[in-house]
């Protein structure tokens, strides 16, 4: 199947839109001994669990946030784990459970602002594009569709060439591309897809725009 690539914007930021809601901060403060918290101002109430969160000890404060929004799929020993690793490490970049990342890069973030940069910094990129179908290309957009027509257009060194080259090229199913792109939503003049820089960096991008030719897995 062929289709069209235009990219409009690509960016690179320390910090997803939407990440945390005002239901999230509050039940936060809670766990933070910090209840009852006033308002509904997004950017006062996460100011107010920075502050909270700079009282506790970094692992300590780790773990609460981990239990807090990934308890369902780790236990506790995980959870402990990582709560020492992230000061150490870019476990969203590195955990070997990718369908984590995007939750894991949430956490690490607000801990980086919380403790001014004791954690690492981790950034993630949003490409604002359009993808148009030629001949009789699928026209439903997938994530899959999009991460092999753009991995078309990436620095050979990227790790997703090198990783899923077989799923790229239609040899085994691509179950992975809707953990790799992270959102992928419609647009007033196209698309936007989230990543992690690790995935894909700004200076990977090769072209701006590009047909590109893509195959699927099927069944023998």
């Amino acid at each position: 199947m062929k289709y069209a690539i235009k990219i409009h914007k690509i960016s690179t930021v320390n910090e997803l839109p939407n990440s945390w809601s005002v239901t999230d901060f509050k039940a936060l403060l809670t766990r933070f001994n910090f209840p009852n918290a006033e308002g509904n101002d997004l950017e006062e109430l996460q100011g107010l669990l920075c502050m909270a969160i700079a009282d506790y000890e970094t692992n300590e404060a780790a773990t609460i946030l981990l239990d807090y929004k990934l308890s369902e799929y780790l236990n506790e020993g995980q959870i402990d784990q990582l709560s020492h690793e992230m000061l150490l490490d870019r476990i969203s970049e590195e955990y070997p459970k990718i369908e984590l990342h995007q939750e894991l890069y949430m956490i690490n973030q607000l801990l980086y602002k919380a403790y001014n940069g004791k954690f690492l910094n981790t950034e993630a990129t949003l490409v604002d594009f359009e993808i148009t179908p030629l001949l009789n290309a699928e026209p439903e957009i997938t994530k899959e569709i999009v991460l092999k027509c753009f991995a078309k257009n990436l620095d050979n060194h990227n790790i997703i060439i090198r990783l899923f080259g077989s799923q790229l090229s239609g040899e085994e199913r691509f179950e992975e591309a809707n953990d790799v792109l992270w959102e992928l939503q419609k647009t007033e003049n196209g698309y936007r897809f989230t990543t992690s820089d690790y995935w894909m960096s700004k200076k990977e991008f090769i072209n701006e725009t590009l047909d590109c030719k893509i195959d699927f897995f099927e069944e023998a």
